[in-house]
């Protein structure tokens, strides 16, 4: 494991984006709050490129999202682009770390090798789950060990992770009490596939453990992943970071934002002549720092920043952005 970007445990926070298209308002809003929510309390922050799934990546999206962060007035004391301890800053260079981390788990037999595709996972689900991970797993092979991947090794297989039956519980930094049971969150995960890598949430926990990242502040959608992530730090003997979990951005209609949302990315914004001091202002109006539109640069909110105003309630992109433009 290479060395954190953090042994004092001071707050660290991060920004985390996939390089699978442009980056729209609502990922403006929940990276504004991150970046705010570590630089308020003296702390640092880190950028990391989450591009594990290459098939997913386009082209340009890494360097686009950095010209859109900055764009925004957001920076970062380590990324790709600026090294530090911790480097690289790209998952798909950090395979090795992800080894070692699945190496501990099945050392311990947290894991097992699962020959289980995913068309006979919901066949055999009971009561499937719609998710990120697809239908709950069933357990038709968590009676493996570790050692029975020799014998399946002539066909793809993942390795679950062996999930605790009791709940989950933390405090969320802008939800309060959240109590999750693993069995109804899916039951036991994949955390990588023979042959191909470490997945999402084995990599993420790895990641921010070497980071020395405090807090984790990311949007509603991934609270399914919160439980299994805080049972990887707990099997790894590592400590959790605090998480908080942001209401999502939705168009007028309800309709949640996409990537895909072409007028409403950042690199559409910019290349109009948005003034990203003006979007600044109508971010932080709706955090509840203000009641009026200030442009302003994310450093002007540091001393006003509380994440105690949220609303619980998507934020609905409002119309006078179409109306912003530099004079």
């Amino acid at each position: 494991m290479n060395m954190p970007d953090n042994p004092e445990r001071t707050v660290v926070g991060r920004l985390a984006p996939s390089p699978t298209g442009g980056l729209h308002l609502g990922h403006a809003r929940t990276f504004l709050i991150a970046w705010l929510a570590a630089r308020s309390a003296g702390g640092r922050v880190i950028l990391r490129i989450e591009d594990l799934d290459a098939s997913r990546v386009r082209p340009g999206s890494t360097e686009g999202a950095m010209v859109d962060l900055r764009w925004l007035g957001l920076d970062w004391d380590s990324g790709p682009d600026v090294g530090g301890p911790s480097a690289p800053y790209l998952q798909s260079l950090r395979g090795g770390f992800y080894e070692q981390a699945l190496g501990r788990l099945q050392a311990g037999e947290w894991v097992y090798p699962c020959a289980c595709t995913r068309a006979e996972v919901a066949r055999a689900a009971s009561a499937p789950h719609a998710g990120e991970e697809g239908p709950a797993y069933p357990g038709t092979c968590s009676w493996r060990t570790v050692a029975d991947a020799r014998s399946i090794a002539d066909r793809p297989f993942a390795w679950r992770f062996r999930a605790t039956t009791e709940p989950i519980i933390w405090n969320d930094l802008t939800r309060g009490r959240i109590e999750l049971d693993p069995d109804r969150g899916g039951g036991d995960f994949i955390v990588a596939r023979n042959g191909v890598g470490a997945a999402y949430q084995l990599a993420v926990v790895v990641d921010d453990h070497a980071m020395g990242v405090t807090q984790v502040i990311r949007g509603l959608d991934l609270i399914p992943s919160t439980p299994r992530q805080i049972m990887l730090y707990r099997r790894l003997g590592w400590p959790e970071p605090a998480f908080g979990h942001v209401p999502l951005a939705v168009e007028n209609d309800g309709r949640r934002l996409a990537k895909r949302s072409g007028s409403l990315k950042l690199e559409t914004l910019r290349a109009a002549g948005v003034d990203p001091r003006a979007l600044v202002g109508i971010l932080a109006r709706s955090c509840g720092w203000s009641s009026m539109i200030e442009p302003s640069s994310p450093g002007d909110w540091i001393s006003r920043f509380t994440i105690n105003t949220l609303s619980s309630d998507p934020w609905v992109v409002p119309d006078e952005l179409g109306s912003i433009r530099e004079t």
